[in-house]
């Protein structure tokens, strides 16, 4: 471990303490989720990072902190699936089989936590909550999406053209239906049900849309300050939805922290404060999931700094659930 690593991970100790309990009083039971499809042309389509988090020594944290996890699940297509043409098509086909465990591990009372290949996950860890409910009558899902970029372009705007870009344009209903449908997230959200949070890097029509559609944003401050506007819009979307999904990408973080990752931009929030504001974000009662994405692995974590910063931020949402009752602003 490095000097860095360890104290982040003695910070965050001090941070988050030992917790047992959810909302209720009752045992926090997180269920792990590896979801390791990717969606992207030209790159392999399994990631390791979901595997590199899990077999990390995570579940002896969650261990020591008295809310063991089971061993993960890891969404797999069949072997029809396999054969099926097209990486996004593929990559939908595994957001529905993830939709499907998200969906049965709430029903069966545990807190699901998606330890994902990346952003383009979110498909499947909304309609998962979506479709959680006691009927066939799709729940109203919240979404605070924590990463340096918007991730709201459509295939008209963007840039770059990568599918990563689109996942929240694609939620909301904006781009790539099918795709969307295929997954199980139908209706899609509505835009007063989305926040983000973080943002430093988007582009000029991204902006354009994130504008037009009024989605709400939180600055890099407000989570290092957990300020009232996180409270605020906390409350907002408990008070519209019935759920609400917490989703974090990596590149989010302070650089120095996944120094691997290949879309890193200045200026965010350290590990250790933004475990802190999930914390807080997670004592609403209707935050119902976590999702971590785009771990740096291999040789792009060789001193394994962004594994324990991705482990801060599970151990900072699983804290939130235990404590309950959000904190008067």
């Amino acid at each position: 471990m490095s000097r860095l690593s360890g104290r982040i991970c003695a910070a965050v100790c001090l941070a988050t303490g030992c917790f047992a309990q959810n909302h209720d009083g009752g045992t926090v039971r997180p269920s792990l989720i590896k979801m390791p499809y990717v969606g992207e042309r030209n790159v392999p389509e399994l990631s390791g990072g979901p595997e590199y988090l899990d077999q990390g020594g995570l579940h002896k944290l969650l261990e020591d902190r008295g809310c063991p996890a089971k061993p993960a699940l890891t969404v797999a297509l069949t072997v029809d699936e396999e054969k099926a043409y097209g990486s996004w098509n593929r990559l939908a086909l595994a957001n529905g089989d993830l939709a499907k465990l998200v969906a049965a591990e709430r029903r069966s009372g545990y807190f699901p936590v998606g330890l994902l290949a990346n952003c383009s996950s979110l498909a499947g860890m909304l309609a998962g909550l979506q479709h959680s409910g006691p009927t066939a009558k799709p729940l109203r899902v919240g979404l605070v999406f924590i990463d340096a970029h918007g991730d709201f372009n459509t295939p008209e705007t963007t840039l770059s053209g990568m599918l990563g870009g689109m996942p929240v344009a694609i939620a909301a209903g904006l781009c790539l239906s099918r795709m969307r449908m295929k997954a199980g997230l139908e209706p899609a959200l509505a835009p007063g049900y989305i926040v983000e949070a973080g943002l430093r890097d988007v582009d000029p029509l991204e902006q354009e849309l994130l504008d037009r559609n009024g989605i709400r944003q939180l600055t890099v401050d407000d989570i290092r300050s957990r300020s009232g506007n996180l409270h605020r819009e906390m409350k907002r979307l408990s008070e519209i939805t019935d759920v609400i999904y917490i989703h974090v990408d990596m590149d989010v973080l302070d650089p120095r922290e996944v120094p691997g990752h290949p879309l890193t931009v200045a200026n965010g929030p350290t590990s250790v404060e933004l475990a802190a504001a999930l914390a807080e974000m997670f004592r609403y009662e209707k935050a119902a999931a976590f999702g971590v994405a785009s771990t740096p692995y291999g040789d792009r974590d060789r001193d394994g700094v962004s594994r324990q910063a991705a482990y801060n931020l599970i151990l900072g949402a699983l804290k939130g659930v235990q404590a309950g009752g959000p904190a008067s602003r």
